[in-house]
């Protein structure tokens, strides 16, 4: 799987935060929060603009794309918008349990907020 399959994906949801940071600080953060993670392998990375993840495993084949919109000022909005497709039934009952019961946004949602501290953290 590559960034050719992305757009192929169904979507699944988008989580959104404001950072009062720049685009480079937050891609450093963001590019730091993924570095080593399991499961995913980076399909396109635009420094500043947008970071996309795709993976697989038996139950689904999906997409984490991170994109960042300077919105003056000094602020950044990261969008992180998830792609997946879950096949069969197992793939139907995996889908129940990881987006169903809101953990996968509850996750999203997190590493969200952990690549805005962290920028505002380095912030001088």
């Amino acid at each position: 799987m590559d960034a050719t399959d992305i757009p192929a994906l169904p979507f699944v949801d988008e989580q959104t935060t404001l950072v009062e940071a720049d685009t480079d600080a937050v891609w450093q953060e963001l590019d730091a929060l993924m570095d080593g993670s399991r499961g995913f392998k980076v399909a396109v990375s635009t420094p500043g603009q947008e970071l996309a993840y795709v993976g697989r495993h038996p139950f689904s084949t999906y997409a984490l794309i991170f994109r960042l919109d300077e919105t003056g000022a000094g602020h950044t909005r990261v969008r992180a918008e998830t792609r997946a497709d879950f096949p069969g039934r197992a793939g139907a009952l995996y889908r129940r349990l990881v987006i169903g019961t809101g953990g996968h946004a509850l996750v999203v949602r997190h590493m969200l907020k952990r690549v805005r501290d962290r920028a505002l953290q380095g912030r001088p």
